[in-house]
């Protein structure tokens, strides 16, 4: 399970951190892998309204940004966590959300949806002041909307009123506790996933699709990941195409090394694309082989044709793995 945590408060020590960082921690301690993101300390420039993104479908600002939309695409849950200023998010994070346009261009201009989206969950918290009735109202709206334009559910919210001082949340344990027991419960839902990891050498295009497809249609029931035992720097753009034409998007992916993401999550199954080297052994996982020949460097009508055996391995897999129990 893989969270990424947005921390948009410019006070980095304080209440909004310390409940975000609770969630994080007791997620960590289930087992998931996070990632904080401290909008205060990035550079991300406001939306410019150029229309690139409704052209091209990418934002051609080039800043800390570009970092963000994969980190997205690779979480299974992310938090939105934000103090409120005149009872919304802080000018920081509503600079991400803001920039978030590029997504939900992706989605609803151009057709096409990435992988995680039928099952990526989100998260609001919220941090005021104020006691008053509709102090997150306009927040939790603004949050529902980012969560869509990410492709990602909104799954419950996290709103404190009355505290305002640094580390003032701290003189609240049962707060504290409640926060703990909302990470145990959602982390549930993901981390007793059977763990699949799809094997090419570069990870730029076969482990890819795999990765894709089974995870838009399985990633219910399996932890997904996809990695190279050599990952060149980018993926391949014809994969990006051929994946594209049948409706998923693939543009913020990053080929990763197996010798990384075993450090972190050992698969219950490795499965690769094609022994043309040595086949990666790692302790405790089954191991499938696919005999997928490698589309670099070949035409498109070849690359297709890898894309829908791809899919119907993947099919095949499904029903052999849901056989075994």
């Amino acid at each position: 399970m893989k969270i990424l945590g947005i921390q948009g408060s410019p006070r980095l020590n304080g209440n909004t951190n310390i409940l975000l960082d609770t969630f994080l921690k007791e997620s960590i301690d289930m087992g998931a892998q996070v990632e904080k993101i401290e909008v205060a300390k990035v550079n991300i420039k406001p939306c410019m309204e150029c229309g690139n993104c409704d052209k091209k479908g990418y934002c051609i600002l080039d800043d800390d940004m570009q970092d963000v939309y994969p980190k997205i695409f690779a979480a299974d849950l992310i938090i939105l966590a934000t103090p409120m200023f005149f009872y919304g998010p802080t000018a920081q994070v509503k600079a991400l959300i803001d920039r978030s346009q590029a997504l939900w261009t992706r989605k609803y201009v151009k057709g096409l949806e990435d992988p995680g989206r039928n099952h990526r969950k989100g998260i609001f918290i919220g941090v005021g002041a104020t006691k008053g009735k509709n102090l997150f109202d306009g927040s939790k709206l603004i949050a529902k909307y980012f969560f869509d334009a990410c492709g990602t559910r909104y799954l419950d919210e996290i709103c404190v009123r009355k505290v305002e001082k640094a580390g003032e949340i701290k003189n609240f344990p049962s707060i504290l506790e409640d926060v703990k027991n909302k990470a145990k419960e959602i982390c549930e839902r993901f981390i007793n996933r059977k763990k699949i990891v799809f094997v090419c050498r570069e990870n730029s295009c076969r482990s890819q699709m795999a990765w894709a497809f089974f995870k838009k249609y399985y990633g219910d029931q399996y932890d997904v990941r996809s990695a190279g035992s050599n990952p060149l720097d980018e993926i391949n753009p014809n994969m990006v195409q051929a994946m594209e034409e049948v409706g998923i998007d693939m543009a913020y992916i990053k080929p990763t090394s197996l010798e990384s993401l075993i450090a972190e999550f050992i698969p219950d199954y490795i499965v690769t694309m094609g022994c043309e080297q040595e086949c990666p052994f790692i302790p405790g996982s089954k191991r499938i082989d696919w005999d997928i020949e490698d589309p670099a460097g070949k035409d498109m009508d070849f690359m297709r044709k890898t894309r829908d055996k791809i899919l119907e391995s993947v099919k095949v897999l499904s029903q052999e793995l849901t056989e075994q129990g």
